[in-house]
């Protein structure tokens, strides 16, 4: 899938050594909540490759690359529940050159096209630290809404979510919005 900056696809072997620097990464570590690995590269690889061989219906990982082919992060759907419609979406862009940049708005986007037209996907959900602030305001970008806070593990998050007909809604305003503009630039022209 790719849009004007990112393109997303399947993780790959040679994702590794990223993956493991940025989880290694003690800043990285506290915006997702967790502790720095401390695990070598490589058992982490070894690792690594049985998750790739062993894929399941209800999570799916995918490499964030620029259009260039930098891989500069990550993000994946979790905890599907094709019962109920509704997946967690998770994001991490670990390259500092691209943060604030739009880069991981767009992989979201990205992202919630394939889970809402690919996929049985009713509401997409996703839980982000209150500390957070530019997470939040790119997920708010992306349509999702703040519902609640969560307590988990001692930390304080921020729920959100985005439900379908929302995100169809969005979808039309901003095809609405490309036509006015084209429509303008050729009455200019």
């Amino acid at each position: 899938m790719q849009g004007e900056k990112v393109s997303i696809r399947e993780k790959r072997v040679s994702d590794a050594e990223d993956d493991h620097g940025w989880r290694c990464d003690p800043e990285l570590a506290q915006l997702d909540a967790a502790t720095p690995l401390r695990m070598g590269f490589d058992e982490y690889l070894r690792q690594f490759k049985q998750e790739l061989e062993h894929s399941s219906a209800w999570s799916r990982r995918f490499g964030i690359d620029t259009l260039e082919g930098k891989h500069i992060g990550n993000c994946m759907y979790y905890d599907v529940d094709f019962f109920r419609g509704s997946a967690e979406l998770g994001i991490l862009v670990g390259d500092r050159d691209h943060w604030s940049e739009g880069y991981g708005s767009e992989a979201v986007q990205l992202l919630l096209y394939h889970m809402f037209t690919d996929m049985p996907m009713k509401r997409v959900y996703l839980h982000t630290l209150e500390s957070n602030f530019r997470a939040q305001k790119a997920f708010e970008k992306c349509g999702f809404r703040i519902m609640r806070p969560v307590k988990r593990g001692g930390w304080e998050f921020l729920y959100m979510e985005l439900k379908k007909e929302r995100w169809a809604e969005l979808q039309k305003e901003e095809e609405d919005r490309a036509a006015r503009a084209k429509a303008k630039e050729a009455r200019s022209s």
